[in-house]
């Protein structure tokens, strides 16, 4: 775990914030390399699949050339949701850095833990909580002010 990408998954939330995405970040390394940093892109391309975390897997697939991503690890700024949580055992993600928890939708702790469910054919490593208050104050900050402009 290296706190500098969780750092950079937040810099990439703080982007999508500014373009009135739901601030959420996603970055996946192999080793010291990065290979993709992304933000969410739902709002952008008027469809739900484009979450940070997929956006990212997607991202370092093609760079990778391969969709196999079983020695790469990812940092998002957000619990991931079922359909993002499937995508990194479908991936083969090695391992999880998330920051804040999900009460509402997180699917890799809080509500199932989908990435290490023995039933599957792969299992991701997940360590949850990583910055996890400046996380989780994006979220809060952003939905504050989506509020008062709509209020």
């Amino acid at each position: 775990m290296d706190i500098r990408f969780m750092e950079l998954a937040i810099e990439k939330a703080k982007e999508g914030a500014i373009r009135d995405e739901v601030p959420v970040g996603a970055v996946i390394v192999k080793g010291n390399t990065v290979l993709s940093a992304c933000y969410n892109r739902k709002e952008d391309k008027n469809c739900a699949v484009f979450h940070a975390e997929i956006e990212a897997i997607a991202e370092a697939s093609k760079k990778l050339n391969n969709w196999y991503l079983e020695d790469c690890e990812m940092y998002v700024t957000l619990e991931p949701c079922a359909m993002c949580a499937g995508a990194l055992v479908n991936s083969r993600i090695k391992s999880l850095f998330f920051g804040a928890s999900d009460p509402k939708a997180g699917c890799c702790g809080t509500l199932y833990n989908i990435p290490e469910d023995k039933r599957l054919n792969h299992t991701v490593n997940v360590v949850g909580g990583i910055m996890a208050e400046e996380c989780a104050q994006l979220l809060s900050s952003f939905f504050k002010t989506k509020r008062k402009r709509e209020g």
